[in-house]
């Protein structure tokens, strides 16, 4: 009786399994089998898919090195100093996670448009940020800066603080610290963290089309293409899906096996080091 029980248990989550399986994956393979994919290379070289690569391409390489640059100090600090608000920091830095990104769109106007908290002093000095490719990248950094800055607070949270204070002690500057034992220990995490970022950063449609726009060859990145597409040619916006389909899976692998490495670096035995390295 128990077995039989026990099998039909076994059965329901199987069906379970596969009813989510095949539901998640069937508008995948719906997508690949619309169009011919011999005809995808030539979809993709068209004018206007060109344009939107370039335009992804550079405001990605933008708002990911200003990411890096800032985030990362700013993760640091967050991680290893406690003080009054702390708690409410990282909650606001975490906000725009949980924002829908049309709520994001508009912020951004409100902060930034004509008329906003800090528009009419940007327009007074000659800066137009609405609208233009900055306004991208101002978009990109928004929604996808906290994925960052939420996975280095805790990479480096994890770091040892035993082996920083014996840095310190023998004569390691707080910069030189950073960069020789924090960042070396923390920079797995800091890795999948940008990844991810990376991969909401190239998906990112509503704040974008909001503050933005979507104008061909400045501000029309490649899934506000797909959008454009829509109307016009309905295989290349396919075309433009399967790429990014690519490139998700291709994100979402490199993070499984940065999060393999650190699960199996964290399960290796520690030993003590010796005299001669630990000078």
């Amino acid at each position: 009786m128990r077995s039989r029980g026990s099998g039909t248990w076994t059965a329901l989550l199987v069906a379970a399994l596969a009813v989510v399986v095949a539901f998640l994956a069937l508008p995948i393979v719906a997508l690949f089998t619309e169009v011919p994919l011999g005809d995808v290379p030539g979809l993709l070289g068209r004018p206007e898919v060109r344009d939107a690569l370039a335009v992804t391409a550079r405001t990605t390489l933008i708002a990911n090195a200003i990411m890096l640059l800032a985030g990362t100090p700013a993760a640091y600090l967050l991680a290893t100093r406690r003080f009054p608000g702390r708690g409410a920091l990282i909650t606001l830095v975490e906000l725009p996670l949980v924002l829908p990104p049309a709520v994001a769109g508009v912020a951004l106007l409100s902060a930034f448009g004509r008329g906003g908290l800090l528009g009419d002093p940007l327009g007074s000095a000659g800066i137009v940020l609405p609208f233009t490719e900055w306004a991208v990248v101002l978009a990109v950094l928004f929604v996808a800066s906290p994925f960052y800055l939420r996975q280095a607070i805790a990479a480096f949270e994890a770091v040892d603080p035993v082996l920083v204070g014996t840095a310190r002690t023998l004569g390691a500057g707080r910069l030189r610290t950073f960069a020789r034992i924090s960042l070396p220990l923390a920079s797995a995490g800091l890795t999948a963290g940008w990844v991810l970022a990376f991969a909401r950063g190239i998906g990112e449609f509503g704040a974008t089309v909001i503050f933005a726009g979507s104008v061909r060859g400045e501000t029309q990145t490649l899934t506000l293409a797909i959008y454009d597409q829509l109307d016009g040619d309905l295989d290349v916006a396919i075309a433009i899906g399967i790429l990014l389909v690519l490139l998700s899976a291709a994100v979402l692998a490199t993070y499984k096996v940065i999060a393999w490495r650190r699960s199996t670096y964290a399960s290796a035995p520690a030993f003590a080091p010796s005299p001669s390295t630990s000078r």
